[in-house]
């Protein structure tokens, strides 16, 4: 059995960056420190800061009044943000940076009077921290289909984001279609789909043909780890998304003379390390579709103590 490595894969630098920010707060403010929602969308993440002292909540309600409380890499919306205050908590605020120029977008286009169309899957978190920017304004599209229904103000003032976690090609078809029925659309000035996700899609691209199975290491709830798989199904190759070694069957390997490796974003790398160990391939070959040299800095609230 061979290997094909897809290269970008596993963390980017927003993921990166928000794990590093709990460490930093667990580091300088002790225990517990609560994080709102999941940091990032794995498991074995959330598992190993939970080890080391963070206390995982889906409301603010759970939080002690005044104690530390991190918000997911996801962001949240400006009611979040009231309510935090209100209540006299720590922020630390974990928002991937490419997410927060989404939020950015979603007030601008609401300030000049828009419709917001933001494409993306309903009760993802950073789709809800997204729209809470402005309710009133912002309306959820998640496929082609409900592009037909959409009620506007005025069909001339239509603009749209994108959830940064999309497939590339699905997104630019909704995107097409949305342009279709409004053709004075605007959008934002720069793809909202982030680099990261972006790469991961390309990567995949080029070894998907190739393999008779693909792996993709990441959580169900992690959406482009999800969007990786069926990327890979689209391609025509059977394509099956694991948390780690432990969810992979042997029945997926009868046959199987070439396996495409890759993880989502929020995948720790050392989890590819260990499927490859229990494959056993004969050889492992892999393809290098872009490099990633960007870092984000932490926010000020993490770096004191």
């Amino acid at each position: 059995m061979k290997v094909l490595l897809a290269s970008p894969r596993s963390f980017c630098a927003g993921v990166e960056r928000a794990i590093e920010i709990v460490e930093q707060a667990l580091h300088h403010r002790g225990h517990p420190v609560y994080v709102r929602k999941q940091i990032v969308h794995n498991k074995h993440v959330v598992a190993g800061l939970e080890k080391r002292g963070a206390v995982f909540v889906d409301e603010l309600a759970e939080v002690p009044e005044g104690a530390t409380v991190v918000f997911s890499a996801h962001g949240v919306s400006p009611a979040v943000r009231v309510e935090a205050a209100e209540r006299g908590l720590d922020v630390i605020d974990a928002t991937c940076p490419l997410v927060t120029k989404v939020h950015a977008e979603a007030r601008r286009f609401a300030a000049r009077g828009d419709t917001v169309v933001l494409v993306g899957h309903a009760g993802h978190e950073e789709v809800e921290g997204t729209m809470g920017e402005a309710p009133d304004r912002t309306v959820l599209v998640e496929t082609l289909a409900d592009i037909e229904d959409l009620d506007v103000t005025d069909p001339a003032k239509v603009s749209y984001l994108l959830q940064t976690t999309l497939a590339v090609d699905e997104a630019a078809d909704v995107v097409a279609g949305l342009r279709e029925r409004f053709p004075a659309l605007r959008g934002p000035a720069s793809d909202d789909i982030c680099y990261a996700t972006t790469n991961r899609q390309d990567a995949l691209t080029a070894i998907a043909e190739e393999a008779d199975l693909v792996l993709v290491v990441g959580s169900a709830n992690s959406s482009n780890s999800v969007r990786l798989v069926e990327l890979a199904r689209r391609h025509g190759t059977p394509a099956h998304l694991i948390d780690d070694v432990r969810d992979i069957e042997q029945s997926w390997l009868s046959g199987v003379r070439t396996v495409g490796l890759t993880a989502g974003a929020s995948a720790p790398p050392g989890l590819i390390d260990e499927v490859v160990a229990v494959l056993e391939p004969s050889s492992v070959e892999e393809r290098v579709t872009a490099r990633e040299t960007i870092r984000f800095t932490l926010p000020s609230a993490a770096r004191r103590p």
